[in-house]
């Protein structure tokens, strides 16, 4: 399986990914500073605590790299479904099941790590910058950071299983259009934060059930490919 792994991302070209994700990594960091600076101008800031800073920023950085990984889903799978170029694939010695399987293991591997790292990049840069600002007036202890970072990997791995979600709706239609916009809806569904309303985005058990569905679809996926029609 493993093998399988390094072999994609040999034949895939993924320098596009990486520099994404560090694009992406350094406008959320400066757009959660823009934040506090706007909110300091206007005396309207829009984080009370630390608590919301964890849980606004973690929703920005999942909401991007969960289409991310939409995006890896429709290179990978759906376009070669489209093209047809995965029957090439299904000529090698080697077990279509785990075919896809290294392939979603690899999308949800490195979604997972993405998002978890990007996570610990924008918010350091934001504690950084609120060191000399004070957007948050109050200050974060070791116990509290420690457990926002266990927090963290939990929402990781929810996330790197609802990017799933995309590739049932992808398969069905064998469209790029369609994984793409399926994620865009589970993010706008899992990213709301109305500070003292409403807030999906602090409630672990919806991200927990959409990755549930979309390890579902990925099984779905691997168990039906010998039947999925590639001709």
């Amino acid at each position: 399986m493993f093998k399988l792994m390094k072999l994609e991302m040999r034949k895939g070209k993924f320098g596009w990914y990486v520099k994404g994700a560090i694009i992406a990594n350094l406008f959320l960091a400066a757009f959660s500073c823009a934040m506090g600076f706007i909110g300091r101008i206007e005396e309207n800031f829009p984080f009370s605590s630390y608590s919301d800073v964890f849980i606004v920023l973690g929703a920005l950085v999942r909401a991007t790299f969960i289409v991310f990984g939409a995006v890896l889903i429709s290179r990978l799978v759906i376009e070669e479904y489209k093209t047809k170029t995965i029957s090439i694939m299904f000529t090698y010695p080697v077990s279509r099941k785990k075919f896809i399987a290294s392939k979603l293991l690899f999308v949800s591997g490195i979604t997972f790590i993405t998002i978890f790292i990007s996570n610990l990049i924008v918010v350091s840069a934001f504690i950084s910058i609120n060191s000399f600002f004070n957007f948050v007036p109050h200050s974060i202890d070791l116990n509290s950071a420690l457990k926002e970072v266990a927090s963290m990997m939990t929402y990781a791995i929810a996330a790197a299983g609802t990017t799933l979600v995309s590739l049932y709706f992808g398969l069905r239609k064998q469209s790029v259009p369609a994984t793409i916009l399926s994620s865009l809806l589970i993010v706008g569904l899992i990213s709301q934060h109305s500070p003292g309303y409403f807030s999906t985005a602090s409630i672990i058990y919806i991200p927990l059930g959409l990755a549930a569905f979309g390890i579902s679809s990925a099984f779905w996926a691997i168990r039906n490919v010998e039947r999925m029609d590639i001709v």
